[in-house]
């Protein structure tokens, strides 16, 4: 996989890069038709018609490709047939063909290729592309698209270029290190697939200009030192503010090192460390007295 820069003759041109998808097989390939369906967009609404998730809208139509993340299919060999590039997701996605003639999409592992074969349940050999609960994975290798609860589907490590680490087991839980930093404990029943995953570039792509985001979904962000003070609590003032306080969302919760993880959440006794903080612009902490 590589980054694609183009000569600039355009000031979007200039800045952007984008992906060559070198690990696709067939760029002119269509999606699986039986195993896509169309996806409704809400413009970032609810059912009430209020907007709960800002600067959403529009974007390039899309056709949602229905992803095993369970891989519940145990005993039955699969046949990659294809890499494919998904517009809802950073990472690949493989096309299976199990040996009964079904067809399915899964994430796909950087190193799994067109002609692999591959396979889930406790006893398959732990390699690329292989879903194996975690009771049978040897400890220290690297996994994705990994179970929070046994049957749940995968859950957590699946975006481009992600992978968890498998530190330790003991006798009902196994201790993973999260790509954020985070050490938590999950059940040995939760299935994870081996490997990482696919399309680790997709971070260091630039977009250039407003327009890909836009084609995206995404709508201008209108910074809140520039509204009133109705519509944001960093709005308002005489002239040019820096908004005399922290910075926050428009309902108050801190942008910056504030805590948003309820602490009465009943898995908070799984995390053995928390993620790392986020440096800049950390909030202070209150000093004991």
């Amino acid at each position: 996989m590589g980054i694609r820069k183009y000569n600039p003759t355009s000031p979007g041109r200039r800045l952007s890069t984008v992906n060559d998808h070198a690990e696709v097989t067939d760029k002119r390939k269509r999606a699986e038709k039986s195993l896509c369906e169309r996806l409704v967009r809400s413009g970032g609404r609810n059912h009430h018609g209020i907007t709960t998730a800002r600067f959403r809208g529009g974007g390039a139509r899309r056709l949602y490709r229905r992803i095993d993340f369970k891989r519940r299919k145990d005993g039955v060999a699969a046949t990659v047939e294809a890499i494919e590039y998904d517009p809802n997701r950073s990472c690949h996605i493989a096309l299976l063909k199990y040996a009964d003639g079904e067809r399915r999409y899964i994430l796909a592992p950087a190193g799994l290729r067109a002609g692999d074969v591959v396979e889930s349940g406790p006893g398959v050999e732990p390699k690329v592309g292989n879903t194996l609960p975690l009771a049978n994975i040897p400890p220290g290798l690297e996994v994705h698209n990994v179970e929070m609860h046994v049957g749940q589907g995968g859950k957590m490590v699946r975006s481009a270029g992600t992978a968890a680490r498998l530190m330790s087991r003991s006798a009902n839980w196994a201790v993973l290190i999260l790509p954020s930093g985070e050490m938590r404990e999950v059940r040995v029943e939760c299935r994870a697939t081996i490997g990482q995953l696919g399309n680790p570039e997709h971070q260091n792509l630039r977009w250039g200009k407003a327009g890909r985001m836009r084609h995206k979904g995404r709508r201008p962000h209108v910074r809140g030192v520039a509204q009133n003070p109705v519509s944001h609590p960093l709005g308002g003032g005489e002239g040019r503010s820096g908004g005399g306080r922290h910075p926050c969302s428009p309902t108050g919760v801190l942008a910056k090192g504030g805590r948003t993880r309820n602490p009465r959440k009943t898995s908070n006794p799984r995390i053995l460390r928390r993620r790392r903080s986020v440096r800049y612009g950390e909030l202070p902490r209150p000093k004991k007295r």
